[in-house]
């Protein structure tokens, strides 16, 4: 086995200086996503990693796809009843980090989530491939099942339920919003020197961007 203590990799590709505090959080998370999605060696520039916490306290991180950005946070989309949805139903405040590591750059992001409307979740539903479509039906999400068979049966059964019309978006399956009110950017440097910026909001609303010590 290769010993995790003796990887070391130097960076210093770029830097995140303090030029970037001025134009908020929203524009420069759009700027890197943008170099992100056009970089050849990032396969999906939109994965994070999502952290939420259940009833009992107990964390779990899992990797999910953004389907939104803006101003407002950032959107992905579950089944309610999974277990993601349940953490965010039970205790709604949530992490989550893009990690673009061939740029050398994570973004971290934190703050109260809430679902989406439902307009706006079947909208988004009306737009994925239909094979998704009918798999968000026939998969009750993070609940135990017999066999692959007996997943391939139920989509086998969606797909005939659906058949000759447009499969409409699950009652129980939707999007949430995480709207953060920390993000912080991180970009390597030399020696382990690296930049991280923080923009942080105040109880008025207002934003506030800190240089952070690596």
């Amino acid at each position: 086995m290769s010993d995790p203590a003796r990887l070391r990799r130097d960076y210093g590709n770029t830097e995140l200086d303090d030029d970037a505090a001025a134009i908020g959080w929203s524009e420069q998370l759009r700027r890197w996503f943008d170099e992100a999605v056009a970089s050849p060696a990032i396969v999906e520039p939109n994965a994070i990693q999502l952290a939420t916490v259940d009833a009992a306290g107990h964390p779990s991180v899992r990797t999910v796809l953004v389907k939104a950005l803006d101003a407002d946070g950032i959107v992905c989309y579950t089944n309610y009843a999974s277990a993601k949805g349940r953490d965010l139903d039970e205790n709604p405040y949530a992490a989550a980090v893009f990690a673009w590591l061939p740029l050398e750059r994570q973004v971290r992001l934190s703050g109260p989530t809430e679902r989406v409307d439902r307009a706006e979740t079947e909208a988004y539903f009306a737009s994925r491939p239909r094979g998704s479509q009918v798999a968000a039906w026939a998969s009750a999400q993070s609940s135990v099942i017999a066999s692959r068979a007996s997943l391939e049966d139920a989509v086998r059964e969606i797909e005939a339920r659906f058949a000759d019309q447009d499969v409409p978006a699950p009652p129980n399956w939707g999007g949430y919003r995480l709207r953060p009110d920390v993000v912080e950017f991180w970009q390597g440097r030399h020696d382990r020197l690296h930049d991280r910026l923080r923009h942080r909001r105040g109880a008025d609303g207002t934003w506030t961007v800190e240089r952070l010590a690596p």
